[in-house]
C-alpha cells in the first residue's frame, strides 16, 4: 500500500508548479459563476438601455441647461457674457422664450414681430451694421445707437434680460455663425 493513496473524492493537483506551489484542479463554485455571468448580462443590458434610448443624453442636456441658467442668473452681478455664452444661451429654449417676451415688450415696435425690420434694422438677414457676432449684438442692445434712433437698453433691461433678447435674436437668425471657443489664458503665479 502506498503511503498516501488518492481517493476518488480528493481533488487532483495540476501538473505544473510555480515557486514550489501547486494548484488544485478545481472548478469555480456555481454561485461565483452565476454572479459573473449575471454581471455580464446586466452590463450589456445597462449599456443597451442608455445607448439606444438616449436617456443619458437627455440627462446631459438637462444638466447643461441648468448650468447655462446659472450662468445667465450670474450675469447681473458681473461682466458681460462672452460670444460662446450668448451662443449657448440661444440653444436653450427657456432662455429663448424669456428673450422673446422681452423682445415683444421692447423691440417689436421698431424691428417688427417677425424681426424683419421696419423702423429698425432687419435682424434675420446677413447685414449687421454694428457687428453680427453675439457680443457685438449684445453691445448694440446695451449701448444703443442714438444717431439711428435706437435707445440705450442696458440700464433699463440689465445684463440678464439683454442676454435673453440676444439669445432670441440669434435663435431666429440662421446666418449667425457659432463662435470659436477661446482657450482661457494661463494663470500667472
Amino acid at each position: 500500500m502506498s503511503a498516501n493513496p488518492q481517493s476518488p473524492n480528493d481533488d487532483a493537483l495540476r501538473p505544473h508548479s510555480y515557486d514550489g506551489i501547486q494548484e488544485y484542479d478545481k472548478r469555480l463554485p456555481n454561485w461565483w459563476l452565476f454572479t459573473l455571468y449575471g454581471a455580464i448580462v446586466f452590463s450589456i443590458g445597462y449599456w443597451a438601455y442608455f445607448e439606444w434610448t438616449g436617456h443619458q443624453q437627455a440627462g446631459w442636456v438637462r444638466v447643461q441647461s441648468r448650468i447655462e441658467a446659472l450662468k445667465l442668473a450670474a450675469l447681473n452681478h458681473g461682466e458681460p457674457p462672452s460670444n460662446v455664452q450668448l451662443w449657448n444661451f440661444s440653444k436653450d429654449p427657456a432662455i429663448v422664450a424669456a428673450g422673446q417676451k422681452t423682445y415683444v415688450s421692447t423691440c417689436v415696435a421698431c424691428h417688427g414681430e417677425d424681426l424683419k425690420g421696419g423702423i429698425g434694422q432687419d435682424l434675420t438677414d446677413t447685414t449687421w451694421i454694428h457687428g453680427g457676432t453675439p457680443l457685438e449684438i449684445f453691445n448694440t442692445v446695451r449701448d444703443g445707437v442714438l444717431e439711428k434712433g435706437m435707445p440705450t437698453w442696458g440700464p433699463l433691461l440689465g445684463q440678464k434680460r439683454m442676454a435673453e433678447v440676444v439669445a432670441f435674436i440669434i435663435s431666429k437668425n440662421p446666418t449667425i455663425q457659432q463662435p470659436a471657443e477661446v482657450p482661457a489664458a494661463p494663470n500667472e503665479g
